[in-house]
């Protein structure tokens, strides 16, 4: 019998939940509650948790555990990826003064990373891996687990990995990529934030938006509050974060900077990794320096593309920023991480961004 699968968004955004018909012995049985004990997570397989009930490559949540997409979502070599979390019962998050989710402990965010055979269509899905982060105490912690080859379960991995996929993109043209599995030290990389482990998406911004649940069409974070995981208090009156590839969400400026704040901005901020470079790519930077505007990089070298300066605007090809972004060389290409290779209709919207802005030239 072959997989189906219902997506839960739009413009291709890639939550999406895998169903398959169950038989009725299977819709008889009382599904085991999530487990989550601290002293032996994490373990060894997928399947422990209790996340997902029925055939594990079926991705079917488990009672108290929500799907959820993203506005704008991180580029991972065009990967596919189904979100969930899960709140443990009687505890809510609440959102903070900056507009970010505060999780409490042993909370859990999901992420499967997959890649439908033929983009075009509804059929046969790979899936790679699935991404834990959890909670415990004040800290984040991350954990990878790889698929095994009948998409049964999925395993504990710390060293990461490197599978080959391929797929028949939009145009039906065939693309392939030597998918990188992050191992431990590489997940600590990405979701630095003042050297500790934080998530990247579940923001109030990106998080705004509605998603077809089984009781119809709803805002998230509204539908987070009913099921009881998000505090009740009033939601800000801010506005969502663009879907890059959407112009009716929002102006190209705003969908660039959305992109370059989901993409970039978790290194590049006054918190992160990169923050020595004075870069800082976030979705309300109004500082067009700190954008990059005329800025020269602070390290020279073969990253630079021999280019002066990280923004020229009107000027895409002497920008290091676009260079950098369709680079592919590890040794140059931005993100370091994440990406083997480049994202082109990504790299497309910031070629415009930058051919669109107004300056006098840099000196």
């Amino acid at each position: 019998m072959k997989k189906t699968w219902l997506l839960l968004s739009t413009l291709g955004l890639a939550t999406a939940i895998f169903l398959l018909p169950q038989c009725r012995s299977a819709e008889k049985a009382q599904p085991q509650p999530v487990s989550f004990v601290l002293d032996k997570v994490p373990y060894a397989k997928l399947s422990d948790y209790h996340l997902f009930v029925g055939e594990m490559r079926e991705q079917r949540p488990n009672e108290g555990v929500l799907p959820y997409d993203l506005n704008t979502p991180l580029f991972s070599d065009y990967a596919h990826k189904a979100r969930f979390v899960w709140v443990p019962p009687g505890q809510k998050a609440s959102l903070d003064e900056s507009g970010k989710l505060q999780f409490p402990s042993n909370s859990i965010l999901v992420k499967t990373f997959f890649y439908p055979a033929d983009f075009r269509k509804q059929g046969q899905n790979n899936l790679i891996e699935t991404r834990l982060l959890f909670k415990v105490g004040a800290e984040w912690k991350a954990f990878t687990y790889v698929w095994n080859e009948d998409e049964s379960d999925a395993e504990l991995s710390l060293v990461g990995d490197i599978q080959p996929v391929t797929w028949i993109d939009e145009q039906g043209q065939k693309q392939k990529v030597d998918y990188l599995v992050p191992n431990k030290n590489q997940c600590k990389s990405c979701h630095n934030v003042d050297q500790k482990i934080e998530p990247i998406g579940p923001k109030f911004a990106n998080l705004n938006r509605s998603l077809d649940y089984a009781s119809g069409k709803a805002n998230q974070l509204d539908f987070w509050q009913k099921m009881g995981i998000l505090s009740s208090e009033a939601l800000p009156q801010a506005s969502a974060m663009p879907m890059w590839n959407d112009p009716k969400s929002g102006s190209l400026n705003d969908r660039a900077l959305a992109y370059l704040d989901v993409n970039c901005g978790h290194c590049h901020s006054p918190q992160g990794p990169a923050h020595t470079t004075g870069l800082f790519l976030q979705k309300d930077q109004t500082d067009l320096r700190k954008l990059g505007l005329c800025k020269p990089p602070v390290a020279a070298g073969k990253g630079s593309g021999n280019r002066k300066f990280s923004i020229v605007a009107g000027k895409p090809d002497e920008s290091i920023l676009l260079y950098r972004m369709e680079n592919e060389d590890p040794g140059v290409m931005m993100p370091e991480l994440g990406r083997a290779i480049v994202h082109k209709e990504g790299i497309a919207m910031i070629r415009a961004w930058i051919l669109e802005m107004k300056g006098e030239g840099c000196e």
